[in-house]
């Protein structure tokens, strides 16, 4: 593997699991989670495998060079030009949703003999129905985020504690091209308020119609500075206009779903965990990557329970987990994930060594009477705990996959 390349082996296993199966593969995360550089370690699987270059067809609708085949007619007939009759052809798109009608090509070349086909977008245009209803249901995804800690861990100079390492995943960033090529802080700074401009201006503004940018930013730094706090648009839009700065529910409701469909946020809806159902108000939300916090909010993004909670959060989302806020009567789980029919509570606290803390950390999971797995996450770095049934452990520890 190349310097500075970090190898993402459960999703590199994604594509190869798949690889010539007839579904098109399609990969979804926020800008520079590292889709493209997957690619290309994926294609370096195939050429050691003895896959020429003349096989893999790449096209990177980000890049100018490509921009006439933004027409779908244009990019089939490209496509078709370069396939080679009798032999598998691996054709890779990236960033696929700056090409108008992408399904139309996507789908004709789909049912062509020997095309297996690989697509990247990076907004929630991927992760809804309307991929589906696009590409007639015939693709499996692979929902990509930037660094787990594990991967983050992997690339860390040796000598340093499980802590240090932690705080440098929440600081500095678990975005691939930090963590691998990036030490100096002011570099470091530098490329995440590049990243977070772009994503701002062309994900969120751009694709969102959004013309106000100042309200826009307003209404970042509000949820980046409320995260793992109930919010509602209409809570938000009080609270701001309340500090000074005018917003309607509406608008703030219209600005949170452009904040969702670029992958920058994440929404967790509320779970009746008794009735199993959906609850419609009081969402939470959670960065894609926490160092935006501090990015924003400079040394008021420290907050230890919430910034811990983030990380479970995405670590749950990475393990395959649809995960959602849990409301058991008047309590209040922090996480029910569900996965495959089965299901998990989580509750996240920075620490339970106060008696007192560790009682009003364990009364939600108590509430819950069914027989599911219950753990309770901290930073505590104690032997691990059991209560009742409740498995307190270390969440670094966790985040590592590490049942120790």
């Amino acid at each position: 593997m190349s310097a500075g390349i970090i190898e993402r082996k459960e999703y590199l296993n994604f594509l190869m699991r798949h690889r010539g199966k007839p579904v098109i593969k399609v990969v979804s995360g926020i800008r520079r989670s590292g889709k493209s550089t997957l690619f290309e370690i994926y294609k370096n699987a195939l050429r050691a495998e003895g896959v020429p270059d003349d096989r893999m067809i790449s096209v990177n609708f980000e890049d100018i060079a490509f921009e006439e085949l933004t027409d779908y007619h244009k990019l089939y007939e490209y496509v078709c030009a370069r396939l080679t009759e009798g032999e598998t052809t691996y054709v890779f798109l990236d960033e696929v949703q700056n090409a108008e009608h992408f399904e139309k090509a996507v789908d004709s070349l789909y049912i062509k003999d020997g095309v297996d086909i690989y697509i990247t977008g990076s907004n929630a245009y991927f992760m809804s129905g309307e991929l589906a209803t696009l590409l007639s249901g015939r693709y499996v995804e692979l929902r990509m985020l930037p660094l787990s800690f594990a991967e983050f861990c992997s690339v860390q100079p040796g000598g340093m504690t499980l802590g240090e390492k932690y705080e440098r995943y929440i600081t500095r960033s678990s975005f691939p091209y930090v963590a691998a090529n990036l030490t100096d802080e002011a570099d470091i700074r530098e490329y995440l308020q590049g990243l977070y401009s772009t994503i701002v201006l062309k994900d969120v503004a751009h694709r969102g119609g959004i013309s106000d940018l100042s309200v826009l930013e307003s209404v970042i730094r509000f949820v980046a500075d409320n995260i793992g706090n109930r919010l509602s648009p209409t809570g938000i839009a009080n609270a701001m206009t309340s500090a000074g700065r005018k917003i309607d529910g509406k608008t703030v409701e219209r600005y949170l779903r452009a904040l969702e469909d670029s992958l920058f946020v994440y929404r967790a809806n509320r779970y009746n965990i008794k009735g199993k159902q959906l609850l419609r108000l009081q969402e939470k939300y959670y960065l894609a990557d926490v160092a935006f916090r501090f990015l924003l909010l400079g040394g008021r993004g420290l907050d230890v329970g919430h910034v811990l909670e983030n990380a479970v959060y995405l670590e749950l989302v990475r393990r395959g987990y649809d995960v959602f806020v849990g409301q058991a009567g008047r309590a209040e789980v922090d996480f029910v994930a569900l996965r495959g029919g089965g299901c998990a509570y989580f509750q996240v606290s920075a620490s339970v060594r106060d008696p007192e803390v560790l009682e009003r950390e364990l009364a939600p999971l108590k509430s819950v009477t069914d027989s599911y797995p219950k753990f309770l996450l901290t930073l505590d770095d104690d032997p691990n705990g059991d209560y009742n049934g409740i498995m307190r452990m270390n969440a670094l520890r966790f985040l590592l996959g590490d049942p120790r």
